[in-house]
């Protein structure tokens, strides 16, 4: 799958928005991917995640275990591991930190691959890649539908992306004129009260 036949999915499902965006970094943007849009779809998200698995197994080889930090990441990471024919897991946040729960286990020796949706500044993915360090198994990398800082961002192992666009990102204090005088919306989860 191309990148501009990836960002068509986006744009079908009505996934790639443009306005006054600000993002779970605090960030501000004039474009979003709405990725529930496309996750809502299981012919879509198959589709990109079938694609998304084809690279890493180019780039990493056989996978046992996919992570992916909740919520976002949770149905891609689900549905590539299922690509690979690897186990699903997901970390969420204990007391403010990500931790794998659930009966989650990582044995010693499995290769394991961390999956996100969208890549802005990596933070998500740095906090993710830290949870899957404390455990046993090999971490090999990290995967996602939509790098959206053109592979700026750094998240500290090598990471596969089905798209890399550098879609531009503003500090609050630092809008362009023309963002400034859209209102803004924030559409992202970080940051919801409990």
């Amino acid at each position: 799958m191309t990148q501009d036949q990836v960002l068509d999915e986006f744009r079908a499902a009505g996934a790639l928005l443009e306005g006054h965006f600000i993002l779970s970094s605090g960030l501000h943007s004039p474009v979003f991917f709405q990725k529930n849009a496309v996750f809502m779809d299981p012919q879509r998200t198959e589709r990109l995640c079938r694609a998304l698995a084809e690279k890493v197994r180019a780039a990493f080889g056989a996978i046992d275990v996919v992570v992916s930090p909740a919520v976002g990441a949770i149905i891609p990471g689900y549905e590539t591991a299922r690509q690979l024919g690897a186990r699903a897991m997901f970390v969420e946040r204990e007391q403010g930190k990500f931790q794998l729960r659930r009966s989650f286990v990582i044995k010693p020796g499995e290769r394991v691959l961390m999956v996100e949706d969208v890549v802005t500044t990596g933070l998500s993915s740095r906090e993710c890649l830290d949870a899957i360090k404390d455990q046993p198994g090999d971490l090999v990398g990290a995967a996602c539908l939509i790098d959206r800082s053109g592979g700026k961002a750094d998240i500290g192992v090598k990471l596969v992306s089905l798209a890399s666009v550098d879609a531009p990102v503003y500090q609050a204090d630092a809008l362009p004129p023309e963002l400034a005088a859209l209102p803004a919306v924030k559409p992202g989860s970080r940051g919801l009260a409990a």
